[in-house]
């Protein structure tokens, strides 16, 4: 498994900083699609479908990553997470929880990783929303080099 599987973790946030009239690549930021995950701060879905999926995982992603895990969990269930360019939202990443990676909370942080990494490392690898042919470092949708599959 490739070393970048952290860096992937944070690539639900494609649009971010991205202006309305900012088509994106392949004018995708003006398209509603399917993501593998979308960020909690914008999770719209059914009671019903939040409690069969067993809701967000409090016990072991106290901070970190259980808006992917849940969006996983609702995916694995059959249902999609669609995103879509008609909702205009503000969201101030981290404003109140402060950053993953200051050293009081880097032990905390670590521990969630490496949860993901256990319950979810191939899907956050081999995302079936995105291209297997583009590069899992850049937020760009950038070509893999070398490519990630032959």
């Amino acid at each position: 498994m490739s070393d970048n599987w952290l860096l992937y973790l944070n690539k639900y946030d494609y649009f971010f900083y991205y202006f309305c009239d900012n088509p994106g690549c392949f004018g995708r930021a003006w398209l509603v699609q399917n993501y593998s995950a979308v960020t909690g701060a914008c999770i719209m879905i059914r009671k019903s479908t939040y409690f069969e999926v067993n809701g967000l995982d409090e016990e072991n992603l106290t901070a970190a990553f259980n808006d992917v895990d849940f969006c996983i969990k609702v995916r694995n269930a059959g249902y999609r997470n669609l995103w879509s360019p008609f909702a205009e939202l503000y969201h101030h990443e981290s404003a109140t929880r402060g950053s993953d990676l200051a050293p009081e909370k880097v032990e905390r942080f670590n521990r969630e990783v490496a949860y993901m990494k256990q319950q979810h490392a191939d899907e956050l690898i081999s995302d079936p929303a995105y291209n297997p042919n583009l590069d899992l470092i850049s937020s760009h949708f950038a070509l893999a080099f070398p490519p990630r599959e032959q």
